[in-house]
């Protein structure tokens, strides 16, 4: 659950005044945003363009943070790999969904959500278990949990034809960020959007590096080969070719190259690391929906994708005192969704998707691997002032082929689901809600034919996941001018055939086996509030707080079993705040985590402190006859802590951020 309402903008518009009106497939309805995370029958988090303002957020990631139960991984700094873990289950358990069509990447099978921009985001959605809605891709079933990327659509005011937005961030360690964002009314009929994003930075930042037995002399150095440069464009044309059908096709180019530094080490501070990753994405997708009947609706999706990766380690100490891989993916994919509404309470829906992925490199050799993929699912929804429900159930059928050596075998797999929202009393918005999900991940290509560590025979990591949970929601006041909500979440989460790597004859090889057993119980609960003093001064404060106990239950022979899984703390959580004064708005958060240990064995020698990170900004708009301009001043880790979120790569300490944006 978001913790700052999108149903209340922070430019300070009134609760009541601001409602999002959804055409939704299987129902129309009128809410807020905070009333879908209330209603919804498994857990949803949204965050929208006017609340990820002050989140202090430069990367996807910076706002994925903030909702409850996620735990990022980040290797520090801004082009440092990110990666999403929702309740402990990995990030190959969590899927990235782009405007409706998941991002896939075959090779390593997890998405770096540090490299996605928040420039042109309308709203961030993340969905534990399964979102309600049902008209969807048969892929949007597959994942554990989804986080959902949308991108603004384009709105018109009156007579006009063309409006966006114009932005400059800058910042410490010569972070230099442009961007730009424009809507056009071709026809009445056609629009178009274009967005273009420059992001560089040096990246260098000072660190305080501890060592000696007990870690109690210290050093300050500083981060190394942490450079980054990113290009990202965009464009999409949305068409209403009937009043019964509208599509739109989207393309999108994205290209970096970037520093990798290795872990901190003392007395190898200056070359510990010089390696070198390049990453180009292009991308081309489109959607038709075409409403036949009231009852009857049919959309098409298709996608392909080529990726790009290149890794140099011009240090390596192996022959040729270089090593470097260059891997392409291509990916092609096409669904199919029907939904049938039977009465205007229950509505049916099957999807089938066929996707294509192969993976090239530039090697001798090479398996050159291919995985062919098809998904049906069939999915029902109840819908109701009382009683909200889904079902669905998920067929998955792989195909494997490679060159020169045996392919992996073939999969299938069939996945329940099933949710329920149920509201006990009809004078108070308390809902009770539950779900069950069974979904897996398949073995990723390196899990499967990397040198020296494939293994062929890899089952796919299979997971069960159980909720329940109350919702509260409550508008105090004759004008109901202020919003409390609140969640709480228990689950239990159990995953079989757990894919780990494991040692073999020595520490340069290695194999990927299916020995893992992971129990994870939880909590989650979140809080948020909006009051309003007067028409021209509020306050929306929230906070949420996660329990994770993540147990290896493997083997009990070994010496791991019932220890904590690295990296996830127990105790976790997030707080902000932004107060709306008549000149300016101050918004304050918080990120913090309490102790974990980077290694599966609890013993003391691997715990890790925890950390906690504040933030601080300033903002001001001006009118003027040509626009609006905002003007944010940001303060990050306000406190110069230092500390890790992956053991040896530190994150930046105080750094300043100012950003200029110019809305036409």
């Amino acid at each position: 659950m978001s913790l700052l309402t999108a149903a209340i903008p922070a430019c300070g518009i009134l609760a009541q005044e601001v409602a999002d009106s959804l055409r939704l497939p299987e129902v129309v309805v009128t809410e807020r945003y905070s009333d879908r995370e209330i209603r919804s029958s498994a857990p949803v988090q949204i965050f929208s363009q006017d609340q990820i303002r002050y989140l202090h957020s430069l990367q996807l990631s910076d706002a994925v943070k903030h909702f409850s139960g996620v735990t990022i991984k980040d290797y520090g700094g801004i082009g440092g790999l990110k990666t999403i873990s929702v309740r402990s289950l990995g990030a190959h358990h969590t899927a990235v969904i782009y405007n409706g069509i998941s991002i896939n990447d075959v090779q390593a099978g997890q998405i770096d959500i540090g490299r996605f921009s928040l420039n042109n985001v309308e709203l961030v959605t993340l969905h534990t278990g399964q979102n309600d809605q049902i008209f969807l891709p048969a892929t949007a079933f597959s994942a554990a949990s989804s986080l959902v990327i949308q991108n603004v659509r384009p709105h018109f005011d009156k007579g006009k034809r063309i409006n966006g937005s114009g932005s400059v961030k800058a910042g410490s360690f010569g972070l230099f960020n442009p961007s730009f964002y424009a809507n056009t009314r071709i026809t009445d009929k056609l629009t178009m959007t274009a967005s273009a994003e420059w992001l560089t930075s040096k990246g260098e930042y000072p660190y305080r590096l501890q060592y000696g037995e007990k870690g109690d002399s210290s050093s300050m150095e500083r981060r190394r080969n942490t450079d980054v440069e990113n290009l990202r464009l965009e464009g999409a044309l949305f068409a209403d070719l009937s009043p019964a059908t509208k599509g739109d096709l989207r393309v999108y180019h994205y290209r970096s190259e970037r520093g990798l530094p290795g872990a901190t080490i003392y007395y190898n501070t200056e070359n510990y690391s010089n390696q070198r990753l390049w990453d180009r994405t292009f991308f081309v997708q489109s959607n038709i929906e075409h409403i036949f009947s009231p009852k009857w609706v049919l959309k098409g999706d298709a996608k392909y994708n080529r990726g790009y990766l290149r890794y140099l380690d011009p240090a390596y100490l192996g022959p040729g005192g270089k090593y470097e891989d260059i891997f392409n993916q291509h990916e092609t994919y096409g669904s199919l969704s029907a939904l049938y509404r039977v009465f205007e309470r229950l509505s049916f829906s099957a999807s089938s998707d066929l996707s294509s992925a192969t993976m090239h490199a530039e090697r001798k050799k090479f398996t050159t691997p291919t995985r062919l993929t098809w998904r049906s699912v069939f999915a029902a929804k109840w819908v109701e002032e009382q009683v909200i429900s889904t079902a669905n159930i998920l067929y998955t059928q792989t195909f494997e082929s490679v060159r020169n050596v045996e392919a992996a075998g073939n999969r299938s797999k069939v996945s329940p689901y099933l949710s329920v929202s149920v509201k006990p009393f009809t004078g108070t918005n308390l809902r009770i809600r539950a779900f069950y999900k069974n979904s897996f991940r398949l073995p990723t290509f390196n899990d499967l034919y990397y040198p020296a560590v494939g293994t062929r025979d890899l089952k796919p990591e299979d997971t069960h996941q159980w909720n329940i949970g109350a919702t509260y929601a409550v508008s105090p006041g004759k004008n109901r001018t202020s919003h409390f909500t609140a969640t709480l979440d228990a689950y239990r989460n159990r995953v079989k055939n757990k894919i780990v790597a494991y040692p073999t004859g020595n520490l340069h090889q290695w194999a990927m086996i299916n020995v893992g057993k992971v129990i994870i119980t939880g909590m989650d609960l979140s809080v948020e509030g909006t009051i309003t003093f007067t028409e021209q001064v509020r306050l929306r404060m929230g906070g949420n707080y996660t329990f994770q106990s993540a147990l290896d239950k493997t083997n009990p022979d070994k010496n791991t079993y019932n220890h904590q899984i690295a990296y996830t703390p127990r105790h976790s959580g997030s707080g902000r705040a932004v107060i709306q004064l008549p000149r300016v708005d101050i918004a304050y958060t918080l990120l913090w985590s309490g102790e974990r240990y980077y290694n599966n064995y609890n013993s003391k020698e691997f715990l890790m402190k925890g950390y906690s990170d504040h933030a601080l900004s300033v903002s001001k708009d001006f009118r003027t006859r040509l626009g609006k301009i905002d003007l944010q001043l940001e303060v990050l880790n306000l406190l110069d802590k230092n500390y890790q979120i992956v053991r040896n790569y530190p994150m930046p300490g105080r750094s300043f951020r100012i950003n200029a944006s110019f809305n036409f």
